[in-house]
């Protein structure tokens, strides 16, 4: 069977068949070539490869709704042999949506083949009737000859707009808004994903690393995760870098606790998620003070949240009452859009947009897309982003994004 449409109604039928495995797995060395699906933390998660069905979403304020209407149709078609059944097992589709709503770059993609690892369970799942077998290893290759570029605005003129998105929030027009820039870089060869991923999750294995259709990084931030009726999320907004030694990182840290600007910031995005969350759930749990959450390069400050949801929902219901959260866009919500629109001047696509998988019972994890490139070929554009309120300015500002960057320009330059 070849790649499927997915027209409602559409008689195509994907078989899919999951058998357990001897573990452990590592998950992203099974990964057969560069064009990689993959959402691993601390070597447990899925990966898979080849396309059993492509979704495109179309932009819109319903692209969650009908993404999860699309999917379900197709896996209710399906003929599902599932001797395993646990989150992930059975039918799975690997998705990244656009930033902005008005983006049409959201997609959902189910692959061929996906292997799958967590608390002691592995699997392996094959979707669609030929699927061959004897799929060749390509070696990966490290990316070489990189050459870097500045990206759609230089230093500067970013930092005029940060002074002038202060401007409008010290004139009462928003609370704080999100802006983000853009580097590129050119290889000597198509750059291998497998590489990337594998360069990130050795350094941040805390963090959630991800490819999907070529968007590849590790993110801290866990939008939501989707158990039955369970869901967990991690807000994160205040950051700050690592110290030299002990005495530094701690005193570090301790700043970032006390940091009337950033505690305001992570107060905007936590309030957020508990107004979005709170008519899905029965049961909600939003701490009111946040906590430290320490990684390679960067701390953050963290607010753990936990719910139950009053019905029963799709992992995509939760994401399209979720997105964008104050985290990545601002508050309140439309005037931060807007303003993001006329002072970042580049398409954001897929950056900042959720990233993750959803199986056929609709669970799922789901992170938001920081810490990324978007690869395309021998090239990639890297993002990196910031929180603006009214005490930020912009060269505190712009050293924040090269610390940001630092996760991706490890994981191409090694």
């Amino acid at each position: 069977m070849g790649k499927v449409s997915v027209a409602l109604g559409t008689s195509e039928q994907l078989t899919v068949r999951t058998v357990p495995v001897e573990g452990p797995v590592d998950l992203i060395a099974r990964l057969p070539h560069p064009s990689a699906l993959a959402w691993v933390r601390h070597d447990s998660g899925l990966v898979g490869w080849g396309e059993a069905a492509r979704i495109r979403v179309p932009g819109g304020d319903d692209r969650f709704g009908w993404a999860r209407r699309r999917l379900a149709t197709l896996f209710q078609n399906a003929l599902v042999d599932d001797s395993v059944g646990v989150p992930g097992s059975g039918a799975v589709a690997f998705g990244s949506f656009g930033f902005d709503p008005k983006n049409d770059d959201s997609v959902l993609i189910v692959p061929r083949v996906v292997l799958g690892w967590r608390d002691g369970t592995a699997w392996h799942t094959t979707i669609g009737d030929d699927v061959d077998p004897l799929t060749l290893m390509r070696p990966a290759e490290e990316p070489e000859g990189l050459e870097w570029s500045g990206g759609s605005m230089g230093e500067e003129r970013w930092g005029r707009a940060v002074e002038s998105a202060v401007r409008r929030i010290r004139g009462g027009a928003l609370g704080k808004v999100v802006l983000a820039r853009d580097l590129k870089v050119r290889a000597s060869a198509p750059i291998d994903a497998r590489v990337l991923l594998r360069r990130l999750a050795e350094r941040y294995p805390e963090c959630y690393t991800f490819a999907v259709d070529g968007l590849v990084g590790a993110t801290p931030e866990l939008l939501v995760r989707r158990i039955g009726g369970q869901i967990e999320s991690l807000v994160l907004a205040g950051t700050t870098p690592r110290g030299g030694d002990e005495d530094e990182d701690a005193e570090l840290g301790r700043a970032l606790l006390r940091s009337g600007k950033d505690r305001g910031e992570h107060a905007y995005a936590a309030e957020m998620v508990r107004e979005a969350l709170r008519p899905l759930c029965v049961e909600l749990d939003v701490p009111r003070v946040p906590e430290l959450l320490r990684l390679a390069n960067l701390q953050h400050l963290a607010t753990p949240v936990r719910g139950r949801l009053a019905e029963e929902r799709s992992v995509l219901d939760v994401l399209g009452a979720l997105h964008p959260t104050p985290a990545v866009c601002g508050t309140p919500t439309g005037e931060a859009m807007e303003l993001i629109r006329e002072l970042e001047e580049m398409d954001r696509s897929r950056y900042a947009g959720p990233v993750g998988w959803v199986d056929a019972r609709g669970d799922g994890e789901w992170g938001i897309a920081l810490r990324c490139a978007q690869l395309d070929g021998a090239e990639a554009r890297l993002f990196a982003g910031c929180g603006i309120v009214a005490g930020s300015t912009a060269p505190a500002e712009l050293a924040e994004t090269r610390t940001k960057f630092r996760a991706m320009r490890y994981a191409l330059e090694g």
